[in-house]
This record gives structure tokens, C-alpha cells and sequence, in this order.
């Protein structure tokens, strides 16, 4: 039985919050650990997400909800507090404002794992672009490629975040480097998806969409810092002379393309 630990990260997310806990409460998939690691918010977070707990227990959804709240060292440090405590057969990260876009996506992303197949390392799918009231801006403008690979994220973060299923017995050991504060996800991604390959375990496409990412995140809104650390991971991982080659092409590109 594939069981989900849904990640959310929270510091004063009040205004974005429920919109997040909402789209978990009303899943039909009930094997389900949400672990909400609160950086000790001081405004009404941490209330929305008592009320959350109660409507899940009068609603009899047999998910296991557990809350952490202390100060920590920003996004990613919570992140690798939320991998210690992860219990589910794959782990996601969707932060405060993101969603889960139906109510059944959790139990096609579990019916996507054939009976027999040995449990791929990684999960993924498509990612739409929302508003704050939740209203469609666009497709998510990289497209999620039919095969995934380590390679793959050359081409830039081809498969968002908070559509990446990894799973945890993986995840556990391959924590966020912080010494990256705004894109620790890309390298952490790309660790995962290594791992994953030297183990001979698939990285599987689902072909559904799989999360509403709410426009305008940490790494948007430092989105210069964002890129230039991008590009010290792709060095990490890629070399510098393939790293510098992509580039040269991203500009080409966008050249071409006006």
C-alpha cells in the first residue's frame, strides 16, 4: 500500500494558508501523514491550522496530522526537519498557498504505480500556475518532460517542486544543502533523481497534473540570487563547460524568440 507524507513549511502564512490545507482535507486518498513544520509563526497560522485538525477528525479522513512549531534556520532547514519525521512511502513538499488540484489526485498518483512494479524513485507530473483566489493563470512555461532523467534539470527545473513525489527511503538520506538559500530544491531534486538511478529504480511520469503552485515564491521574488545559485549547482553537477554551453543557448533563444 503507497502511503504520502504532504510537507507543508509555514512563517506567518495565514493569508495563503487554508487554501493548501483545504486542497489535503478534501482528498479521497486516506493513507495520508501531513506534516506542517511552522518556523513559530505569530499570526493567525497556527490557529487555521488547529481548525484544520478538527475538520479532519469530524470529517473522519484517517489522516495522521502533525504539527512542529519552532524557529528554524528558513525554508529549507524546515524541510529537513520534515525528512526526519517523514513516514510515507514518498514525500512532497507543498508549501503554504500551493494545492493539490482535485480531490482524487493523490489516489491517481498512487494508481499510477502499477500492481507488481517495483517502487520508482521518483513521481512527477504537470504543474499549473494559480492566482491567489485560486483562479488558472497559465501552464507552467517548461515543460514537463515524457522521460526523466538527472540529466534532465540541464535544461532548467523541468519538473517543479511541489510535483515531485521522491521516495522517502531516498529523500531521508539526501537532506537540503543550505549552504544554498534561495534553490537547494534544484540540487536536492537532482541528488534524488542520481540516487534513484543507481539503484535501477524508475523516475515515472504520471501524466496528470499534480499540484497548483501559487505565482510568486521565495524563488521568484529573489529571482537574481535564485538564478545565480542555479548555476553553481548546475556546475556542481554538470561541469562547467556543459553549464556555460546551456546558458549560451537560454540567451540564444530568448534572442530568437523576440
Amino acid at each position: 500500500m503507497i502511503t504520502f507524507t504532504i510537507a507543508t513549511c509555514t512563517y506567518n502564512a495565514a493569508q495563503v494558508i487554508d487554501r493548501t490545507l483545504q486542497s489535503v482535507l478534501r482528498q479521497t486518498y486516506p493513507y495520508v501523514q501531513h506534516l506542517i513544520i511552522d518556523g513559530a509563526s505569530t499570526d493567525q497560522t497556527l490557529q487555521k491550522v488547529d481548525l484544520y485538525r478538527q475538520e479532519s477528525a469530524e470529517k473522519e479522513t484517517m489522516h495522521d496530522i502533525e504539527l512542529l512549531t519552532e524557529k528554524d534556520n528558513g525554508l529549507f532547514d524546515a524541510m529537513n526537519k520534515a525528512l526526519q519525521l517523514a513516514t510515507g512511502t514518498y514525500i512532497v513538499f507543498l508549501n503554504a498557498g500551493d494545492a493539490l488540484p482535485s480531490p482524487d489526485t493523490l489516489e491517481m498518483i498512487a494508481n499510477s504505480v502499477g500492481d507488481g512494479e517495483r517502487l520508482p524513485g521518483v513521481l512527477y507530473g504537470e504543474t499549473d500556475i494559480v492566482d491567489q483566489q485560486n483562479n488558472f493563470v497559465r501552464h507552467r512555461r517548461l515543460k514537463t518532460p515524457k522521460r526523466l532523467t538527472s540529466v534532465s534539470f540541464l535544461h532548467g527545473m523541468v519538473v517543479c517542486h511541489q510535483a515531485f513525489y521522491a521516495l522517502t527511503d531516498i529523500a531521508k538520506n539526501e537532506p537540503y544543502d543550505l549552504k544554498y538559500r534561495f534553490s537547494a530544491d534544484v540540487d536536492w531534486c537532482i541528488r534524488v533523481m542520481k540516487q534513484a538511478e543507481r539503484e535501477q529504480r524508475t523516475l515515472k511520469n504520471t501524466e496528470l497534473v499534480v499540484a497548483d503552485y501559487l505565482a510568486g515564491g521565495m524563488s521568484v521574488q529573489n529571482h537574481r540570487a535564485s538564478l545565480m545559485e542555479r548555476f553553481r549547482i548546475m556546475r556542481r553537477h554538470y561541469g562547467l563547460f556543459r553549464t556555460v554551453g546551456m546558458h549560451l543557448w537560454f540567451i540564444v533563444r530568448a534572442v530568437i524568440k523576440k
